[in-house]
Order: C-alpha cells, then sequence, then structure tokens
C-alpha cells in the first residue's frame, strides 16, 4: 500500500521547491523518496490557471554574473521578469504573461531555472530577532567532557544548555542518555535555576522531544507537553537542518564546550555539574556579552528575572508513559496489575501514565477516559461503567437496584421486600431476585396478593409466596391474617397510672406495716 503524505510534507516539498533547493535536497530534508518529490514538483512545474499564486522572493535588479553554459531562454526578457517578481507574481505566472503577451516560445522550466538563478544571486540576508525578556529560552544538546571512574572505564555524557534569549543568561547540565525523563529533568531544574519559566522553548527536533519533526504541525512528546502545561510554556521546534533558528543556544553550546568543558576529565556525573554550575558564576555571568555589551547576571537580575513566569507549587510530577492494548477482558497491564478501560477500546491502544499513586488513561486525543488508584501486582482495579450492562448479574446490581423492580409490581410487594429485606440481611437479594422471577411467570395481582397474604402472617420466605401462588392457581385463596386493634381501657384491665413510680412505693410501704 502507498504510504500518503500528510499535507504539512506536501507544503515542505512544494515551498522547498519554490525556494530553489534542488530534488536531492528536499528528499532529505523532508525525510521522502527522491521519486515521490519529483511527483509534487512536477505537480507544482505543471501550467495550470487554477494554481494559487504564491509570493516569490524579491529581488534586487541587479546583473547575475556570466555563466559559462548556453544563454538561458529568458535573458531577453530580463527587464519583464524582474518588475514581476518583484510585484509577488509567481513563476507560472510570469511564464504565462510572457507566453500570451510577448511570443515565449521556452518551457515553463526555463522561467524555473532564470528564477533561481537570480534568488543565488541576490541572497536575502539573514534576520536577527531580538525578544523582550521572559519571552523566550533556546535549548541545544552537545557533547559533554570525559567522565573516567575509579576502574578505568571512560565515558562521555552529553551536555544540555538553556540560553534565556535576551538576556543570554544560562544553565548547563550533563547526563548520560538524551531520553524524554531526562530533558524534563534538565528543563526543571533550569526554570528552579533561573527562578521562574519563560512563554516559550524553542527546542532542536530531537527525538526525546519531537518523535516527528515537521515544521508546519510538529508531534511534540505528550509528556513535554504535560510539562509545558504545567509550567505554562509552549514548545516550538524549530525548522529541520536550519540550525540558525537557534542561533544563541548553538553558539552557547560551542562557548561552554570550548571555555568550561575541553581538556578537563571528570570522575562522575555528579562532579561534573558540581563544576558547570561554579563555572557559569564564575565566568559565563560574569564577561561581557558581545551582543548585549552587559554581563548577562546583571542583565539577568535587572530585567529578565522580573518578566519570567512564576514557579508552580509543586514540582512536575514525574510519571511513566506508554501506549497500551485494551485485552478481551477490557483491562490494560501495568507492572503486572490490572485495569479497566471503556468497553468501546477493547482492542484498541491507548495511552496510559502512571506513578507511585495514580494511573491515567487517554485516548488519542489525549482525553482523560479514567482515572484509576494503583494497586498491587496481580490485582484488578475495575471501574463498574467499564461493565457492560449486558455482563453485569442480578446480584451484582445490588438491593436497591432490585427492591425499584419490585415496587412496580405493587405497593404490597414493595412492602413485603422491604420487611424481608430488613428481617432477612444479605441474603435478601437472592429472593428479592427470585420474587422478580415470580413476576416474571404469574400475573402482577397474582402476585401482589400473595405478598398480601404473607405480610399479613408476617412470612418472609419466597417458598412461602409459592405455595400461595399454587393455591391461587388452584382457585383456593388462602385467607389473610387478621389484625385486632389492642384495648387501652377495660373494666377487668388494671390503669396504667397504677403502675407509677410513686404508687409502687406506696404499694411497698404498704406490705412492709
Amino acid at each position: 500500500m502507498t504510504r500518503q503524505l500528510k499535507m504539512a510534507q506536501i507544503d515542505t516539498i512544494k515551498s522547498l521547491y519554490q525556494s530553489g533547493h534542488s530534488n536531492r535536497q528536499i528528499a532529505r530534508l523532508a525525510g521522502v523518496h527522491r521519486d515521490t518529490v519529483a511527483k509534487y514538483v512536477a505537480q507544482e512545474e505543471a501550467p495550470a490557471d487554477s494554481k494559487p499564486a504564491k509570493p516569490d522572493h524579491r529581488v534586487e535588479p541587479e546583473k547575475t554574473p556570466p555563466s559559462s553554459g548556453p544563454q538561458n531562454a529568458c535573458e531577453p526578457f530580463r527587464d519583464l521578469i524582474i518588475p514581476k517578481l518583484d510585484a509577488g507574481l509567481t513563476g507560472v505566472r510570469i511564464w504565462q504573461d510572457l507566453r500570451d503577451d510577448h511570443g515565449f516560445q521556452a518551457s515553463y522550466s526555463s522561467v524555473r531555472r532564470f528564477l533561481q538563478g537570480l534568488r543565488k544571486a541576490n541572497p536575502l540576508p539573514f534576520r536577527r530577532i531580538e525578544t523582550p525578556a521572559g519571552q523566550e529560552a533556546q535549548v541545544d544538546f552537545g557533547t559533554g567532557a570525559w567522565i573516567q571512574t575509579a576502574d578505568g572505564k571512560r565515558r562521555r555524557p552529553w551536555v544540555f544548555r538553556i540560553v534565556l534569549s535576551h538576556s543570554r543568561k544560562a544553565y548547563s547540565q550533563v547526563v548520560y542518555r538524551q531520553t524524554t525523563d531526562a530533558f524534563i529533568e534538565c528543563l526543571e531544574n533550569a526554570f528552579h535555576y533561573f527562578g521562574g519559566a519563560v512563554k516559550q522553548l524553542v527546542i532542536d527536533n530531537l527525538k526525546a522531544a519531537v518523535p516527528k519533526a515537521d515544521w508546519y504541525d510538529p508531534l511534540v512528546h505528550p509528556k513535554l507537553q504535560s510539562f509545558a502545561r504545567h509550567y505554562g510554556t509552549a514548545v516550538l521546534p524549530t525548522r529541520p537542518y536550519t540550525p540558525r533558528h537557534k542561533g544563541k543556544v548553538e553558539s552557547g553550546v560551542k562557548y561552554v564546550k570550548s571555555n568550561a568543558l575541553r581538556g578537563r576529565t571528570f570522575s562522575s556525573l555528579a562532579e561534573q555539574n558540581e563544576f558547570l554550575l561554579d563555572w557559569e558564576k564564575r565566568v559565563a555571568d560574569t564577561r561581557i556579552h558581545g551582543t548585549t555589551k552587559k554581563q548577562a547576571a546583571q542583565l539577568f537580575e535587572e530585567v529578565e528575572r522580573p518578566a519570567l513566569l512564576p514557579l508552580p507549587r509543586d514540582r512536575f510530577p514525574n510519571f511513566q508513559e506508554d501506549r497500551r492494548t485494551v485485552h478481551r477482558d477490557g483491562h490494560i497491564v501495568i507492572e503486572d496489575a490490572f485495569y479497566s478501560a471503556p468497553p468501546e477500546y477493547v482492542g484498541r491502544r491507548i495511552w496510559v501514565r502512571w506513578d507511585s499513586h495514580l494511573v491515567r488513561l487517554f485516548n488519542e486525543r489525549f482525553e482523560e477516559l479514567k482515572l484509576h488508584a494503583r494497586v498491587q501486582p496481580g490485582q484488578f482495579q475495575t471501574a463498574n461503567e467499564h461493565i457492560p450492562w449486558q455482563k453485569v448479574s442480578a446480584i451484582e446490581r445490588n438491593a436497591d437496584w432490585l427492591l425499584r423492580k419490585t415496587s412496580h409490581i405493587g405497593p404490597h410487594a414493595k412492602k413485603w421486600s422491604e420487611a424481608m429485606t430488613s428481617v432477612r440481611g444479605v441474603a435478601a437479594v437472592r429472593v428479592l431476585l427470585g420474587l422478580k422471577t415470580l413476576a416474571d411467570k404469574h400475573s402482577d395481582a397474582a402476585v401482589e396478593q400473595a405478598c398480601k397474604t404473607a405480610l399479613s402472617y408476617g412470612a418472609y420466605r419466597l417458598q412461602t409466596l409459592r405455595q400461595l401462588l399454587k393455591q391461587q392457581a388452584r382457585g383456593r385463596e388462602a385467607p389473610t391474617q387478621k389484625q385486632f386493634d389492642f384495648l387501652d381501657e377495660h373494666p377487668i384491665i388494671r390503669p396504667l397510672s397504677e403502675y407509677s413510680l410513686d404508687n409502687i412505693i406506696a404499694f411497698r410501704k404498704e406490705r412492709k406495716k
């Protein structure tokens, strides 16, 4: 099956083609095959009136240097082409105008090659962008100094460096691996070192942060996105293979490698990190920066520190994250424990985050599906709403649900069910289920009459109801127990007033005499 490119990839191919890149360069930068690039380049070269015009780079009307090859067919029309290019017309539009208005006979490829020559002869200057205080920080990795342990083993770590774009205040830390957890740990340590967070983080397209590089719609690691939300910052990956987009930290990494670490060897990772902290304070912070013409520490304390975002009360909860498949029993497995997921996700893969206390389930849009408390290995954590109603037995639906069902039979059935539940306790659940089964086999009127009779005798056994229903079926209805009211007064009944405490005391005194 042919892999379909995303619109962002197609736009990247066309943009790189319009800026003068060759098919080989476009294939390398966009990460696609050259044949695929050739297909979309051919579509871009095809003359079509319906194709929307895209503004090209403007150029100064200067002569291109003479070429050793044959003269381009567009050369006689140079004075006509340059004003059209300055007006923002595309190469296709310029070719169409030359063909319609001036009898131009050459192909569009001649116009495209001529425009590429104009752009190369008149490149646009790089634009230096300065950001306000607290707005941006740039991040990159470089190679650290060698670490040689006591047993003679040597290992070279990576040095993480973050530079505040306004003041050039920086923080450095060495780690052995460029993992997502290590990257987040370095960022968090940097924010606490600065005493605040920035609004934007300009990062490289390292795999730990950006699994799939894309200038238009980069796929940032979900865990890094959560970290950014925790600190109120935004992560902005640079264009692939464009290091000048984070030039401040590029030069900063070269500075720390050449000034701080070159020619040094350390015995441990901790020793190298302690040295870098001391070097930042003694050397990097006190130097006069070539662009700002001020000490980085001074400009940071006076201007940038007050502009940083306040730190949250707690550090980012460091969790583990992975994609897990929901098994046929509706559970996923996390460290040998089982956690339920919504039944519609059975057989599908979902995102899971867990720490020492909680397990969170997310769908592909990272909308939270369920929050579970952690359980021990071998145990199940099953939410009631994750059990399909077809799989819930009547006994599992508890006595309240069964009481509501039996109350629909009639008022006497409801009274009998409530009285039986209070007398029988836990065993009442099965009796209520039996009553519901009797109501399915007999009419509500028959069950209601049986419950009325049993209630009058205080009989709370399901067998009693069955016998009463059998007698009704034979035409012999059992009589209802008559209830008699107690008399409060009668000639042969002594009044209760004689049993008062005073009368009892007087009676005892009388007997003693």
